[in-house]
């Protein structure tokens, strides 16, 4: 997995070196309306994903490793998206560990748990079942997941995900106003020939809209 990583940040250098400027509308869009944020001077960075999603599951080692080595110069959410009843259990899932603060020690292993293990994680119960094996206080979990705070996050997911345009996922936002996606960027004229290139083109467009997003707020 290290490996995978270092390469993807390899070429995601290369990207930034060698291809041309990202263009709006073909690597990314820009929105109609930009959305307010919380994050002050600095650039905000929210990926809307899904744990079910095999695509934000290939995309997350590389994305995680680029948000840490932007350090302070960004602050990175992470929104999970709504897309049915089945999907609820995960979403507060997301919201519940995020409260908690678990949300960088159990990612990964609910990650594993949909992808590797093909547990679904589609009920209540489920989710109180796998959350109870990493070790988590059963009850503690079961508050927060059914909290007000927690419901009240599920419905500002879903209205961010209007006001956002999201349709697919992953998908991310830079400052609020840009938004790009593996999805999008792989629809240029020349579609990356590997899923390692294609994250690593998403990188180098990432990292020049919040260039430019800071050189605006300057």
């Amino acid at each position: 997995m290290l490996k995978k990583i270092l390469m993807t940040l390899a070429l995601c250098g290369v990207a930034l070196c060698a291809s041309a400027e990202p263009k709006n509308g073909v690597d990314y869009k820009t929105l109609p309306t930009a959305q307010n944020t919380e994050s002050g001077k600095k650039i905000e960075v929210t990926e809307f994903f899904a744990y079910s999603c095999p695509h934000c599951n290939a995309f997350q080692p590389a994305l995680s490793t680029w948000a840490k080595a932007q350090g302070a110069n960004i602050v990175f959410k992470r929104i999970h998206v709504g897309n049915g009843p089945s999907m609820l259990p995960q979403q507060r899932l997301h919201f519940a560990l995020e409260a908690l603060g678990l949300q960088d020690q159990l990612d990964g292993k609910v990650f594993h748990a949909m992808h590797v293990d093909r547990l679904r994680l589609n009920t209540d119960e489920l989710v109180f079942d796998f959350i109870a094996k990493q070790g988590v206080d059963r009850k503690q979990f079961v508050d927060a997941y059914n909290s007000f705070g927690v419901a009240a996050r599920v419905r500002r997911a879903n209205a961010m995900m209007e006001a956002y345009q999201v349709d697919s996922w992953p998908m991310i936002a830079i400052d609020g106003r840009f938004m790009t996606a593996p999805s999008l960027v792989n629809s240029s004229p020349k579609p990356a020939s590997n899923e390692a290139e294609l994250h690593a083109r998403v990188l180098a467009v990432m990292s020049y809209l919040v260039q430019t997003a800071q050189a605006e707020k300057k």
